[in-house]
This record gives C-alpha cells, sequence and structure tokens, in this order.
C-alpha cells in the first residue's frame, strides 16, 4: 500500500539553511534548463514525442552535480522525464474518444519560476541518498555535492536537518525518493516522503454494505448507504470564497505591467487557494471513510463526470468540477483513503441520476430549484440526497456485466441487497479545519424548521430520501 509522510524541515543553523537553499535553487535550476531542451525539441518537431528525448540531459547533470551531488542531478532528471511521460499519456488519452478520464487538453511540464519572480526552491533527493530517524530528536541526512560538503555543521557528505511533527505512517517497508520545497506562504521547508506501508496495517471491511456518492459544488457529497444512512457535505461557502479568491487573482493580473503573467502574490493566492481545497477535500475523504467503515460499507460507487459535463456543461458548471472541485483529484483520493479500510472505489454511470423521480420513474417531469426536486406525481425532495439513492439502486440492482468488485462472491450478495428505509440525513459543513455536523441536520431541527425547509423534507413530512 503507497503512502505518504509529510513533514515540516528545520534547519539546524543559519550555514544549514544556506546549504539547503543552495542545493534545492539549484534543483530548480537544472530541472528548468533540462524542461527547457525537451520544450524547445517538442515545439521543433510539432508535438512529436521522440524528439523531446534527444535533448543533451547528461551534460546538464555534469553541470550540476558538484553540487547536488551526481544521485540527485540523475533523479532531477528522471522526475522530469516522468513528468513528460505523464504529459503524453495524458494527451493521447485527451484525443481518445473511448477514454473520458482526461477532459482538459493537457500542457507540457512546467518550470519551477524564472528569472522575473525568482526560482521555486524545489529538489528531490534519491531513495538511497537519504535517511530519516523518527523519535524525540526525529531527522533527515541527505547526500550534497562537494562544493556544499564544508559549507554546513553535519559530518561528512551528508546534510542534518530536523523533522517537526510525527509521521502518519512511521512502520514502512521501503521508501521512495524525498521531495523537498519552500513554501513561501508560511515560510517553512517542507518534505515529502513516499513509502510503501505493510498490508498488515490495512483494516478490514466490517460487513458487505454498499455506498453511492453524488458529487457536486453546491454540496461537495450526498452520500446514501445500503444500511439506510445519508450524509451531505455542504460547499456553497467553499465555493464562494474559491470564486472570490480567483476574482482577486483576476484582478491583480490586470494590473501587471505588460510581458509579465505573474507576480509573487498571485502566486500566493493560487497555492494559499489550492491548500484551501485540498485540505478540504482530504479532511472530507478521511471523515466520509471512516464514517462508512464503521457503517460497514466494503464498496463505494462514485458517479462519472463525463454525465455531467455532457448533460449539464455550463462556464460555471466547468469551474466547479475542473477548477474547483477537481474531480480526478477527488476521486483519487477517496480510493487512496478507502484503501486503508479495503474499501473499493468504483466509478459508474450517474446518467440522469440527478432529474429521476424516485417514485414514479420521470425524468423529464421533474423540475429542480437549487437543492430541490419536484414531481408533477407529488414528490418533493433533496436533489442530490435522492440522486444519491437512485444511483445506490440503480446498480444495486443492475447486475450488469460492466460489474466489477473484488470478488465474484460480493457481485450476487450486492446484487440482491435492498437499501433499507431511510434515516434522516446529517449534513456537514467546513469550518477551515474539520467538517462538523451542521445545526440545520434534521435531527436538531425543530418541527417548524422541518415544514418550512422544502430541501429537507418532503411536502408530508418523509424524509429528503424519497421515500413516500
Amino acid at each position: 500500500m503507497k503512502r505518504t509522510n509529510t513533514f515540516t524541515v528545520r534547519p539546524l543553523t543559519d550555514d544549514d539553511e544556506r546549504v539547503l537553499r543552495d542545493l534545492l535553487d539549484a534543483s530548480a535550476a537544472l530541472w528548468n534548463e533540462i524542461n527547457y531542451q525537451r520544450l524547445m525539441r517538442y515545439n521543433d518537431e510539432d508535438g512529436f514525442e521522440g524528439g523531446v528525448w534527444d535533448a543533451n540531459t547528461g551534460a546538464l547533470e555534469g553541470k550540476y552535480k558538484a553540487v547536488l551531488a551526481a544521485s540527485t542531478a540523475q533523479t532531477v532528471r528522471r522526475a522530469n522525464s516522468e513528468a513528460w511521460r505523464g504529459f503524453f499519456e495524458n494527451k493521447k488519452a485527451y484525443y481518445d474518444e473511448s477514454n473520458t478520464s482526461v477532459t482538459k487538453h493537457p500542457e507540457p511540464p512546467g518550470f519551477r519560476g524564472n528569472e522575473d519572480d525568482g526560482r521555486v526552491l524545489k529538489g528531490v533527493v534519491r531513495k538511497d541518498a537519504y535517511t530519516v530517524e523518527w523519535g524525540d530528536r526525529s531527522r533527515v541526512e541527505m547526500v550534497v555535492g562537494e562544493q556544499l560538503r564544508d559549507s554546513h555543521n553535519s559530518p561528512k557528505s551528508r546534510l542534518r536537518l530536523e523533522i517537526v511533527g510525527d509521521p502518519n505512517w512511521p512502520n514502512y517497508d521501503d521508501q521512495g525518493r524525498l521531495e523537498l520545497w519552500y513554501d513561501e506562504i508560511d515560510s517553512t521547508f517542507r518534505a515529502s516522503q513516499p513509502v510503501t506501508v505493510s498490508p498488515d496495517d490495512q483494516a478490514t471491511p466490517l460487513a458487505d454494505e454498499t455506498a453511492a456518492l453524488d458529487i457536486g459544488a453546491n454540496n461537495l457529497v450526498a452520500c446514501t448507504t445500503t444500511t439506510g444512512e445519508q450524509y451531505l457535505y455542504e460547499g456553497r461557502k467553499l465555493f464562494q470564497r474559491f470564486r472570490e479568491t480567483t476574482a482577486e487573482i483576476a484582478r491583480l493580473q490586470s494590473k501587471l505591467e505588460e510581458g509579465r503573467y505573474s507576480s509573487k502574490r498571485i502566486r500566493r493566492l493560487y497555492r494559499k487557494r489550492t491548500r484551501r481545497r485540498d485540505h478540504a477535500q482530504e479532511a472530507l475523504c478521511r471523515d466520509l471513510i471512516e464514517r462508512l467503515y464503521d457503517e460497514g460499507v466494503d464498496t463505494v460507487y462514485i458517479g462519472g463526470l463525463t454525465d455531467v459535463l455532457e448533460t449539464h456543461w455550463s462556464v460555471e458548471t466547468n469551474a466547479k468540477t475542473h477548477n474547483f472541485w477537481a474531480f480526478k483529484q477527488f476521486t483519487e483520493r477517496l480510493a487512496c483513503t478507502a484503501e486503508e479500510y479495503d474499501i473499493s472505489v468504483e466509478v459508474r454511470s450517474e446518467a440522469w441520476t440527478s432529474q429521476e423521480c424516485p417514485q414514479c420513474g420521470s425524468a423529464d417531469r421533474t423540475t429542480r430549484d437549487q437543492d430541490t426536486l419536484t414531481c408533477p406525481c407529488g414528490f418533493e425532495g433533496h436533489a442530490d440526497l435522492t440522486a444519491s439513492k437512485t444511483f445506490l439502486k440503480r446498480h444495486q440492482n443492475s447486475g450488469s456485466s460492466d460489474w466489477r468488485t473484488r470478488h465474484d462472491v460480493s457481485r450476487q450478495r450486492h446484487t440482491e441487497q435492498e437499501v433499507r428505509p431511510m434515516a434522516r440525513p446529517v449534513r456537514f459543513k467546513w469550518d477551515d479545519h474539520e467538517w462538523s455536523e451542521s445545526p440545520r441536520s434534521p435531527a436538531r431541527e425543530s418541527p417548524n424548521e422541518q415544514r418550512t425547509d422544502p430541501s429537507t423534507v418532503h411536502r408530508d413530512g418523509n424524509v429528503a430520501s424519497g421515500e413516500s
């Protein structure tokens, strides 16, 4: 199981900090030179892949190995090669009509800053060129080039730095290459250590229940389980802050001098916007998966993005699904978290689930007004929670050939499983630190609030799941 330890790195002395800065600056400079050579060949060959690999990267490695050490210079080149290979794979998938995994035209690997704005301090260290020790005095030691060996207070050729914080995965079987960077927002050096964790640290599902997720931006996730639980993670406030930051970025960009495309303040806003989204997204995945594990869920269905874009495409929908919500990233993060609990995540079509009336089955007579779905047959309920329940029932009863679970035994078991009567849905709001139950959750509302909130209950008093 692949996981990542992230932690803060603290140089012990001013000399150590200067060495670390020189190391990361040289690593970024080498990346930029390699990337420039490959980008020029890519453009000269009109996008042909073969020309990219003709760049004389060996000479560039030699230019920087006295500062970085040969192993680190080689690792920078390999990291850039992986970025280019990933770009070509995404480009191929984008032009493959049968492949819907890439919906936005990919761009070649970028540069780490420029001379006007200053290079981004970022580097990598080969897996066998560093060691990490956890304990009362946690530290990381890494190899540096001969030009830097006499400039710091660490012994021999290795730079020793203090680590702050506890690792999520202190016991691992193997480690990958270390990534280091300087966080300008917090004025802090940070590190990322990929590790391979033993399967013994993986939990086992408590039962064989199933859940389905409806993904959006007004409500980030609406979830229904076969145990009868429903969860709603609200996202309007998050998306509004995202749009406000985006508008401020656009305002600052309009004031740049001709020929300039960014500034330190703009880059800071971009990173702040991304970190805020990623923090909320990661916390949501963790909170949701832990709740589903406690419910005995072992399979989670998540709706595919293609159906949403084809049915409801608009500028705002595109901004929400791609930029704000980062659907692919969320799916990968959810699957990664679920793996710790041996829960499988499967992407399935959710076409028309948000329009289908669970009471009469109509999809062309229903009307959606913000969070409320209504139908002439008399149904009224929360649109996203209704969609997640319809989505769950559809795939619970499908038994089709595209059904893929980890075990053939599970296929028949899940096909026969019924969705139990719905409990009152629980709402969650983000407070910049964690997802907490909202006072608007139906269980906490007064009878008057229940009667006057059509997005939470039916006109006849039934819950939003669509039971009537």
